[in-house]
């Protein structure tokens, strides 16, 4: 067991770090002020193996001194963009756990050095989501745009340059970060952009002997309700999220997914993505509802192992207010 006191004594002793990838008033950065207000300090990362690196770590340095790191807090869908994939490639290994999810509607501000006008601009920079996001609205300007390393990173870099041909798409934070101003408000090409992020924890920094009860001491208390059949209990407000590769036997894919349909168990989430640059080997990654302890889902995932080759059980945790409406299908 990892016991940070113990092997990093210099780290401060102040208000616990949650780490996010990006520059301070990125959106992930907004997003951990949303959920955390006051209860953690911000660390940001440049890059998202920093991040996970940070919080394996369970220090980090910060402005000159070693700071605790308990959280951070990860980007891992858009409903525009689609998945993060850098997540899903990090995450299998990473031994850290899922513990929150929060969803977060997502606005772009055209920001600009102090008293430029729209005339005056050139090109706009931004992360290449970003862009992708607001791909209607630059090109019905006649602006180039530019890919930066982060959203923030590009208001950075427009504060610096001092160049008045240049405009960032940024988060409202980002504005007061760099003292630009903003031109306009909510200029992205859809109204249902929201990202999916999720909160991790390091389970070597719980304080148990044993490595399985550190990762389940992270785990949601299960709350179960009564089914629609009337005859079965479920807990609905958690979500379980695990990573898979099945067997190289005929239909071993529809066998593993069977449990799920004859035991009522929603399935969220359902993706693939290919492992060391083989089309061979394959890993899945799915959410459902439910806990690991309701006997419906438990029944699923026996049957899921048996047919996997490999299993990995990467959350389980409280779903967020927002999931259920957001996951309606459009009418």
């Amino acid at each position: 067991m990892t016991d940070t006191a113990t092997t990093h004594p210099a780290a401060d002793e102040r208000r616990p770090m949650i780490a996010f990838q990006g520059e301070p008033g990125a959106n992930s950065d907004m997003a951990v002020r949303a959920v955390f207000g006051e209860a953690y300090d911000a660390l940001p990362c440049p890059s998202f193996d920093d991040a996970f690196a940070a919080l394996k770590n369970g220090v980090a340095e910060h402005e000159g001194e070693m700071r605790r790191v308990e959280r951070a807090m990860i980007p891992i869908e858009n409903t525009l963009a689609g998945r993060v994939a850098d997540i899903h490639l990090l995450m299998p290994d990473s031994g850290l756990q899922i513990v929150g999810e929060y969803f977060m509607p997502i606005h772009f501000q055209l920001m600009v050095l102090p008293g430029v006008t729209r005339d005056e601009i050139r090109s706009v920079h931004s992360h290449i989501h970003a862009l992708g996001q607001c791909r209607k609205y630059i090109r019905s300007n006649g602006w180039k745009p530019q890919v930066a390393g982060d959203t923030a990173g590009a208001a950075r870099e427009v504060s610096e340059s001092r160049d008045r041909s240049r405009a960032a798409l940024a988060p409202r934070l980002a504005a007061d970060y760099y003292g630009l101003d903003i031109l306009e408000e909510d200029v992205e090409d859809a109204a249902n952009n929201v990202t999916r992020f999720v909160i991790l924890a390091n389970p070597d920094q719980q304080a148990f002997a044993d490595p399985e009860e550190r990762r389940l001491s992270l785990w949601a208390a299960r709350e179960p309700s009564i089914g629609e059949d009337g005859r079965s209990y479920l807990s609905r407000d958690t979500v379980t999220t695990f990573v898979f590769r099945v067997r190289n036997i005929p239909a071993a894919l529809y066998k593993a997914l069977g449990g799920f349909a004859t035991n009522g168990i929603n399935m969220t989430k359902l993706e693939s993505y290919q492992l060391g640059g083989s089309f061979a080997a394959t890993l899945f990654y799915a959410d459902v509802e439910g806990h690991p302890h309701d006997p419906a889902l438990a029944r699923a995932l026996e049957e899921l192992r048996f047919f996997s080759a490999e299993f990995r059980n990467l959350g389980v945790y409280r779903a967020s207010s927002d999931r259920q409406m957001l996951l309606l299908p459009a009418e």
